[in-house]
This record gives C-alpha cells, structure tokens and sequence, in this order.
C-alpha cells in the first residue's frame, strides 16, 4: 500500500494562539525553517500564514486576520503522491494536516530538496542543535 500523509507528517508541530499579532508572526518567521504558521485554539487550526500573507500587514493586527486555509490543508489518509502533486501546483511545501472538523494532525513538511518530507526526528535534532548552539 503506498504511503498516505499520515505517515510522512510532523506530529506535533509549532502553533500560535489566535490572538497572535502580525508582528509575533513576522518574529517566528525569522527561523529559516518556518515556512507556515499554523493559528490554533483548543486543538482547531483556524488559519494558516505564509511570509507573504504578511506583506503590508500593519504589525498591531491579527494576524488571524491575513490568515487562509484555502490551499494549505490536506487529509491524513490522502495518497502522499496527491499531496506532492498539490505542493508542486501550488509552489509550496507545507501543508497543514487536518481531520474534517479541522482538528490539527500535524504538519506535512517537504525538504527542500524535494527529495522527502521532514520527520519528527529530524525536527527533534534542530532542536539540540539550536539549544546547544545557545549554551
């Protein structure tokens, strides 16, 4: 049986709350590896935010309110063939994972190579590199 998302996502991904300002979110983008941000309140992801959502954004105002989930989101039982399909048409390589009620899964990460998706491990030693790096 092919893979589907749920097996190639990030279980437990980096959310913001729903009160999060435009410039709170411009601050997280200042990691390289933030590609999307992820609104979130009690388990539901509300919207989602690319760098570019942001552009003109005043940095006081929600950035719920630049936020879409239009495009950003797939089901975890999808075929991880349409997934890159969808990740190509659109130019992207994150993709929030979601149950019918919006309920976040997790995160679907392509590297940027293009040559597979990130795992949680692999998050896990950005982690200690970073924590290690700060000592």
């Amino acid at each position: 049986m092919p893979p589907i998302v749920a097996d190639c996502m990030i279980t437990a991904p980096k959310t913001l709350p729903l009160n999060a300002s435009v410039e709170a979110a411009r601050a997280e983008f200042e990691d390289t590896h933030v590609h999307l941000l992820l609104l979130v309140a009690d388990g539901i992801l509300h919207g989602t935010i690319l760098r570019t959502d942001l552009l003109n954004a005043p940095p006081e105002t929600p950035a719920l309110s630049h936020a879409t989930l239009t495009n950003r989101t797939i089901a975890p039982n999808e075929p991880i063939t349409t997934a890159q399909q969808s990740l190509a048409r659109l130019g992207q390589r994150r993709l929030a994972v979601v149950d019918a009620t919006n309920r976040l899964l997790g995160l679907l990460c392509l590297k940027r190579d293009h040559t597979g998706f990130c795992t949680d491990e692999g998050v896990a030693a950005r982690a200690r590199e970073r924590d290690h790096a700060t000592r």
